[in-house]
């Protein structure tokens, strides 16, 4: 059951990324140009994924532990520094520029949307590169270590 699940929950956030049109660049940068030609319609997708989270967030952290692990991972940092203010930007101009987010970019992949190809190779060299740079600075960041929290 463990092995099943990444897989079918990963098909299933790519087929709700395609049903929802958010695999398609010109419909989200449609959404992202309000002084243009403002589409909405990705307003209620983004709506409805944060009812379901929210909800699914609750329900799961009543539990003792996850179904298929042993114990939650929480991320435990409480600090607002640079790297929370500039890796967000960095990723919100990345994706106002192209239309195109890590998930739906995995996802047109399958649909062979053009200028995914270009870009798929790029956001994992970016991954890499954050993760050298993150590295560098600290050391217990690059292992994965540092943000995550056993929860009772």
């Amino acid at each position: 059951m463990a092995l099943l699940l990444p897989p079918l929950s990963g098909l299933l956030f790519g087929l709700g990324l395609v049903v929802s049109g958010m695999a398609d660049p010109a419909k989200v940068l449609n959404f992202l140009d309000v002084a243009g030609t403002w589409d909405p319609s990705l307003a209620f997708v983004m709506g409805g994924a944060v009812i379901v989270a929210t909800i699914g967030f609750r329900l799961a952290l009543r539990q003792p532990h996850p179904w298929v692990a042993p114990r939650f991972h929480m991320p435990t940092a409480r600090q607002i520094d640079a790297r929370v203010i500039v890796g967000p930007a960095i990723f919100g101009i990345g994706w106002g520029l192209s239309g195109i987010c890590p998930g739906p970019a995995l996802t047109s992949l399958t649909l062979g949307a053009p200028g995914v190809l270009v870009f798929v190779p790029a956001m994992f060299a970016g991954m890499a590169l954050a993760r050298w740079l993150a590295g560098r600075s600290h050391p217990s960041t690059a292992q994965g270590t540092d943000a995550l929290k056993t929860r009772p």
